[in-house]
């Protein structure tokens, strides 16, 4: 097993993992930093499939304040209040960054300021963007500068295991894969970041790419770490459905679709937002997609199951002008957005919940950090379309500085824990040694069981249905080998070990999902339909035990700016109302 030595691990390459690299750099050009990628820089992760934008309070009409509390009602009060506050406050820095530094050209106004556009649950329009394709923007002028340092890029390598330090001190480190020989790679640092992102791949309908496995989610709670808010999973309203037979359904329609004054009809082409709730399509994405997920409960659907997203009363031409790239995504698909109609599914988006970090991004682990998607505390219960990207870049770059201020100090390199090492590679090994099984089917049972019993809507006997499944396909996915014993691009044991973190973070979704017993945000019980006391709000941490099965504790949400009837904002002109903000 080959080994390398870095200053600064830095395991993904999102929005997070880039910012992460160059505010290391900023702080101290010597460090030895070092990214390692799942796929190739800048064209895997999420933060480039962003179309929407970026939440930044800009507008003199517009504050801090008014985002803050914009995110914490959206939240429903869940969420960690002093990071969102940090998210809205280094978002105007970032953003500023974005432009001037890094050469984001973002769309602007006549006058020359920062085009700002509307996005549901927010009380001002503040979304910064780039078109409808904000996340290439911001990706490809991320990816240039981190190429014209001298960052070590290990890509096409998949972390498999944190590895803690052999006397208990720390983190030493990661275990990698390089998927291109299918050899193990140890990298041992002084700092390692966690940024692996999210991604919700475990249902049906889903909107991140297929490379997204929760491997951070999981790692993390293998080596012991909490969990927060994991039942909240974000289900964005209008995913393309394009059939069964193309990634592209469950790709994004985006959300300045609603914004800008899209329609959603049922499939006998009646508006039916309006029925659910009086902000109608502007509604917050959980409320929408729980009306949606309604109408097809009922019936009211299209010709592939879906509902119909339409945008021809604004006007074809500038529909096509102002969404260019949505219009010729659809139009591949056979759809026409700018002067027809288009089916719509919600399809899994975001994962508000993940591991639990501290605000200069370090973790219960020394030597660990954590930032973006890989994280929980940030959005609560429900993200504001726009806090996403929003949210990675600022914890990312804050990561960086933490790192490299970590390693001036000191930060040792650890000596590893050899038997977790050897745990991790006998794992990752176990599948070679077992019969060929059909794993296409059981990725496609843990699709469908996810959708159906812990997706959108949730009861008792269903999420109890959904662990009693998951349990069944972690035992089949245990007696499940592959075909092809060579390591070297062997994609087939790839799609296994998605498949375990996959299980693993859908049991700990399932679990949480099961101990809320009220509705609030992403999370929507049937059987608890009402949401609880705000004022004793309490939010969901999770940990594995020895058998790697979740256990739960509910853990009292602190108000440490704002509590519950209060507001930051004077009058009568603050948050949205409970309508808007989901």
């Amino acid at each position: 097993m080959e080994t390398l030595e870095t200053d600064i691990l830095i395991l993904g390459a999102g929005g997070a993992g880039l910012f992460a690299a160059l505010h290391a750099l900023q702080a101290d050009p010597s460090l030895d930093v070092t990214v390692a990628v799942k796929g190739l820089m800048g064209k895997c992760g999420c933060t480039r499939m962003v179309q929407g934008g970026y939440n930044v309070a800009l507008d003199p009409r517009d504050s801090l304040e008014r985002h803050f509390m914009d995110t914490i009602v959206g939240g429903k009060w869940l969420p960690r209040q002093d990071l969102a506050w940090r998210l809205v406050e280094g978002a105007v820095e970032r953003v500023r960054e974005l432009e001037n530094e890094l050469g984001c050209f973002f769309d602007r106004n006549p006058d020359g300021s920062l085009h700002q556009k509307a996005f549901a649950g927010q009380s001002f329009d503040r979304t910064v963007h780039k078109g409808d394709l904000t996340g290439i923007e911001i990706i490809n002028r991320l990816m240039e500068q981190v190429w014209a340092r001298n960052v070590r890029r290990l890509e096409e390598h998949r972390a498999i295991a944190l590895v803690p330090a052999a006397d208990g001190s720390g983190l030493a480190g990661a275990l990698l894969v390089d998927m291109r020989t299918g050899g193990y790679r140890l990298v041992r640092a002084r700092a390692t970041l966690l940024a692996t992102g999210g991604g919700p791949t475990m249902y049906l309908y889903h909107t991140p790419s297929g490379d997204k496995a929760c491997d951070g989610m999981a790692m993390a709670a293998r080596l012991g770490l909490p969990l927060r808010d994991m039942e909240m999973v974000q289900f964005h309203p209008t995913g393309l459905l394009a059939g069964p037979d193309t990634r592209m359904t469950g790709t994004v329609l985006e959300e300045g679709l609603r914004g800008a004054g899209g329609y959603l009809l049922d499939g006998d082409g009646r508006r039916f937002m309006a029925d659910y709730d009086p902000a109608a399509e502007r509604a917050t994405r959980d409320l929408v997609s729980r009306a949606i997920y309604s109408e097809m409960r009922a019936g009211r659907t299209t010709p592939m199951g879906g509902v119909w997203i339409e945008m021809k009363h604004l006007g074809p031409e500038s529909v096509a002008k102002r969404f260019k790239g949505m219009v010729e995504r659809c139009r591949d698909c056979g759809f026409d957005l700018a002067g027809g109609r288009v089916e719509v599914v919600p399809t899994a988006h975001y994962m508000m919940g993940g591991v639990e970090f501290e605000i200069d991004t370090s973790t219960a682990i020394p030597g660990l950090f954590a930032a973006g998607e890989d994280c929980g505390g940030v959005h609560g219960a429900n993200r504001l379309g726009g806090n996403g990207v929003a949210n990675s870049t600022v914890f990312g770059g804050i990561a960086g500085e933490t790192m490299a201020a970590s390693v001036k100090a000191g930060a040792p390199l650890r000596d590893p824990d050899r038997t977790a090492i050897d745990e991790a590679v006998a794992r990752a090994e176990a599948p070679f040694a077992l019969r060929p099984g059909d794993l296409g089917d059981l990725r496609e049972r843990l699709w469908n069981l996810m959708w159906d019993e812990v997706g959108i809507l949730r009861t008792d006997a269903g999420l109890r249905r959904g662990l009693a499944g998951l349990e069944e396909l972690r035992a089949e996915l245990h007696r499940t080998g592959l075909a092809d014993g060579d390591r070297a691009f062997n994609l087939t044991w790839h799609d296994w070990l998605n498949l375990e973190s996959q299980i693993a973070i859908s049991e700990v979704i399932a679990a949480a999902a099961l101990a809320r017993g009220d509705s609030r945000g992403a999370h929507y019980r049937e059987d608890f339909p009402e949401t609880g006391d705000l004022e004793t709000t309490a939010y969901t941490r999770v940990t594995l035990d020895a058998d790697g099965r979740p256990r739960l504790d509910m853990v009292p949400v602190g108000f440490s700016i704002v509590k519950p009837g209060e507001s930051l904002i004077d009058g009568d002109a603050g948050a949205p109302p409970a309508s808007a903000a989901g």
